[in-house]
Order: C-alpha cells, then structure tokens, then sequence
C-alpha cells in the first residue's frame, strides 16, 4: 500500500478513491493511535469536525463522525466552515483532535480528510504513518477493540462554532477596515458566509461572488484557481482590491485595483514589513518555500529580513516556524501562516491582515506589493508518470544539469512531485520569460520520457 497521506491530509475521488469505509476506518485508526500516544490519558475524548460544501462531504462526515464515536470518542460537528476555523476551534474547545473534510482547491469530484491534535495543529509525519499502519493491521482482519453501553461517543452539533470563528479573527486586526471598498471570492466553498461577514464587520464595504454553494459549484471557475472573475469584478465595482479564497478557505491571493494579481509571496512581503513595524516579526525572520520566486528573496535581503526556506508544503513552513519561534511563513499559492493567531494557513485572517495594512498606511495594494518585483516564473504540470522516481531517474537528472547551465546564475530549476496529486510540478525561473517557457517545456518533455 502507498502512502496515504500526503502533504496536505488523505486526498482523492470522493467514493472511489476515498470511499466511506476508508474514511470511517481511518477515523477509528486516529483515535486508537492517539489514544496509545497518551493524547486520551485520564478523560474521555473529544473531537471537532467540519466540512466544506461539497456534496459528498455529507456522507464522508457520517463516517467520519460513526468511525470516531464506535472508538469512544464524543463528537462535536460544527458543520460547514473554513479548514483554518476546525484548527482553531480544536483548540479553542479544548477538543483532543479535530478532523476536516476537504479537497482544497481541487475540483468538487474530489474530498479529503485532514486531521489536527490537540490545539489544532497538523500530526506529525510519525502520527500520519502510525495511523495508516493500524488502519492496515484491522483492514487485513485484526478486530478492533470496541466500547459498548456508555463507553461509545456521543455526538452533538456545535453551532456557535461560526460565531466564535469571525470573534476571533476580529479580534486580532490591529485596525479596522473602514473606507474600504473590497471584492471576496469565496470560491463557492466554506469561507463563502464566514469571509464576507467577518470584512463587514471590521468595516469593509463587501462585495461577494463565488459565496453561493451548492455542493456541486465548489472551486468551479472561481476562486483563487480561476481569477479571472475577480479581476472583472474589482475593475467592474471600482474596488480597492479583491481577495480570492480556495474551496477550504486556508489560501489567499490577492487582486489589485488595477486588476492585476498579487499571489503569495507578495502578500508575505507587505506583511512582513508591516509586522516589523509593530514589532512582532520574530528574529526579523519570514519562513517560504523553496517555490517562492527569486525576486521575493531578493526583496527580504534589500529590506534586512531573513529568509528561511523548507520543502514545498504548508506543513513544512509550519514545522520550521514552531522550531524556532518564527511568527510568520507562507507560500506563494497563498497559504501564509501567523503563528501568534492561527495554527494552519488562514485565507479570511490574511486577506483581513492585508486589508488593515492599505488602511493603516493609505496606500494602494498595488503600491504595497510592489516592494518586490516577480521574476518570470513558468510551472508546468507532468500528469500520468511515475512521480517515485523524481530522485532517482538518471535521464532526468541529466536534463536537468543542462537546463541550469542554460540558465547559470540568473535562474533555477526545480522538480516536485505533487504532494496530493499524480503528477510531477516542473518549475523553472529566468530572467527572461521566453527563455523560462523554453527551458520548462524542455523540462517537462524529459520528464515524460523519463518518468512516463
């Protein structure tokens, strides 16, 4: 069996690739393993779990909820709500663990399952793999070990769980939004009644597309996989920006009033330097990935910060902040993580963050953005080849030598593995934009000769 997790949960074809019985056995899984890890020691436990709007995320939570209860484990649904919310009401309740039903920004055919400890962060690596063994040992025939009488969960709804949410983030703005005039895509997913009322009531005058699920629309040309639509409206309404979520509302991006985009890295620059100013960016030090773009590590030297760079995924951001106290991190697909209010990427608090920053200063998201300059960057996406042997193919290798010497020193390679799709990201930067499409398509040729 491969690996089921990957970088961001369980993920594939709701009913097919991640069926009822899985998510159920995975579920009664987690809470054994989190009950040998002592998580459960002395009480009984608890879980928090929530849903995007996807349709099959109604049946998935049945088993979900069924697998957790037949373990002892009392549950509390809080129904459809941002991934970012499930992690900081696990926490908030005091919750033992918290589980997400979401495929992200994936298209609505899909769903996954995230879990998150106690305090609303992600499992360690060593959870996910003890996790995936005990689902295995009882798959293959080992009983479980099952409560009876009132030893089984109980389960309940947790309606103040929307409220408690936007109080929150509320809470933590350094200043309020008033004069103005915003565009939010929610994506038609989970943020699409939380996002709009929490900008409102920090000030903002709202204008919303995307915020209407129906369980079949999540992500559907919209969002911040499809801007397209939010650069119309913001041009369209006269707004001073707009502000795109993904379907579980744990990413931003961003438009300009110009209509232009502003992805991650930007908005990691404009909030590192506003948190320097109010002096909570710890160590003068913002952690990305190795995706980020060259020009927003040129950007943070110019300005005296430190970057600290990991593997591509939020998890990993996360993981080097919590080691060495950093308070900010992020992605340029627009997770960004402050760690003083959120334990995971939080699309609603980083698109209010920025929000604050055009209000407290008076300049325009476009001014803001522009202390760093985006050198092209082409990502092409490989599907349908054997993304194990990234490392290890001797063909590809060779290709990719020849590609950073085509380059030299003022570009750079890199191959990834998708972490929750089949297939292999071929990213390459250049100082020119023709000659980074040449080289990536090279790129992406060898990787199907090689890996296909």
């Amino acid at each position: 069996m491969g690996r089921l997790f990957g970088t961001d949960g369980v993920r594939g074809v709701a009913n097919a690739d991640l069926t009822a019985e899985l998510a159920l056995g995975l579920s009664v899984a987690a809470a054994h393993v989190l009950a040998e890890a002592g998580t459960f020691a002395g009480h009984r436990p608890t879980a928090g779990g929530g849903r995007d709007p996807r349709a099959s995320g109604e049946f998935l939570e049945a088993a979900v909820v069924a697998g957790l209860a037949s373990a002892g484990v009392d549950v509390l649904r809080v129904g459809v709500l941002p991934t970012p919310a499930v992690a900081y009401l696990t926490g908030a309740l005091g919750a033992d663990l918290g589980v997400m039903l979401s495929a992200s920004h994936n298209a609505m055919p899909d769903n996954g399952i995230k879990f998150f400890a106690r305090g609303g962060h992600k499992l360690a690596d060593e959870l996910e793999d003890r996790i995936e063994t005990v689902y295995e040992q009882h798959r293959t025939g080992a009983p479980w070990e099952r409560p009876t009488g009132a030893g089984v969960g109980r389960v309940s709804d947790y309606d103040e769980g929307f409220e408690k949410y936007v109080a929150h983030l509320i809470s933590v703005l350094p200043n309020r939004l008033d004069g103005l005039k915003v565009v939010l895509d929610e994506a038609h997913g989970a943020a699409s009644h939380v996002s709009p009322e929490a900008f409102a009531r920090a000030g903002a005058e709202v204008v919303t597309i995307g915020g209407e699920p129906d369980g079949l629309n999540i992500n559907d040309g919209c969002g911040s996989t499809h801007l397209g639509l939010l650069k119309a409206a913001v041009l369209e309404h006269g707004a001073d920006f707009g502000i795109a979520h993904d379907g579980d509302a744990d990413r931003c991006l961003a438009v300009d009033g110009a209509g232009e985009e502003v992805d991650g890295d930007q908005i990691l620059a404009v909030l590192a330097l506003a948190m320097r100013e109010a002096g909570t960016l710890r160590g003068d030090t913002v952690v990305a990935t190795v995706m980020s773009n060259l020009g927003f590590k040129l950007a943070m030297e110019r300005e005296g910060l430190q970057l600290v760079q990991t593997a591509v995924g939020d998890r990993y951001v996360l993981e080097a902040m919590k080691a060495e106290g950093y308070a900010l991190g992020g992605e340029q697909s627009g997770h960004v993580i402050v760690l003083d209010h959120a334990t995971t990427g939080d699309g609603t608090l980083t698109g209010l963050m920025l929000a604050a920053r055009v209000a407290a200063t008076g300049r325009s998201l476009a001014e803001l953005a522009g202390v760093m300059r985006r050198l092209p960057q082409v990502l092409i996406n490989v599907p349908d080849v054997d993304k194990s042997r990234v490392k290890t193919s001797a063909e590809l290798a060779t290709a990719v030598a020849e590609a950073e010497r085509e380059l030299g020193a003022t570009g750079r390679v890199l191959l990834r593995p998708s972490g929750t799709e089949p297939l292999v990201r071929v990213m390459v930067e250049a100082a020119d934009i023709e000659q980074a499409r040449s080289v990536a398509g090279s790129l992406a040729d060898a990787v199907k000769s090689a890996l296909g």
